[in-house]
């Protein structure tokens, strides 16, 4: 597995907890096991992993979940964001990408965990783009925007920001 030098930042939601790489490994992929579904509360994990000792923790401490024997699942307490898979004796953390700053930069190349994949996995990408979810959708999404307490994809000095 090949290692890559670049600068690579993420965290939580509500930016309690944040992160740093200074490489990563050519690994991301789409884990369907169940324990993976469980742990970021969806039916598949997307995971990249960055070695051990070039990860810095830049802001907070993430909480661990052992879920089995050697693997930790990290997250934020405060907001529940899942942030990694940590097999403990191993020589990596796998990040999820949806808690990278920029998740677009670490496409999939592999499906693992399939024994556990739902039926219909491979349909999602035949799913029409757009159509209502939610009664006043449009209301609603305005609504979030203007009360948005999440944290920006960058790092910042201060979090949360200081009232003016």
């Amino acid at each position: 597995m090949d290692r890559y030098a670049m600068q690579v930042s993420g965290g939580c939601q509500c930016g309690a907890v944040r992160y740093h790489a200074t490489e990563m490994f050519d690994n991301a992929h789409i884990c369907h096991c169940r324990m993976c579904q469980k742990a970021v509360g969806n039916i598949f994990a997307a995971l990249v992993a960055a070695p051990r000792e070039v990860i810095t923790w830049t802001r907070g401490t993430p909480a661990r979940f052992r879920s089995s024997e050697h693997v930790d699942r990290g997250y934020c307490r405060d907001c529940g964001t899942p942030l990694f898979y940590d097999n403990t004796e191993g020589n990596r953390v796998n990040f999820t990408i949806g808690s990278l700053d920029h998740p677009e930069l670490f496409p999939p190349h592999a499906n693992t965990g399939n024994e556990g994949r739902v039926p219909w996995f491979d349909t999602l990408t035949s799913i029409e783009n757009g159509g209502e979810t939610e009664t006043g959708q449009e209301d609603w999404a305005s609504a979030i925007k203007s009360t948005n307490h999440q944290h920006p994809d960058h790092d910042t000095a201060v979090w949360p920001p200081k009232s003016e």
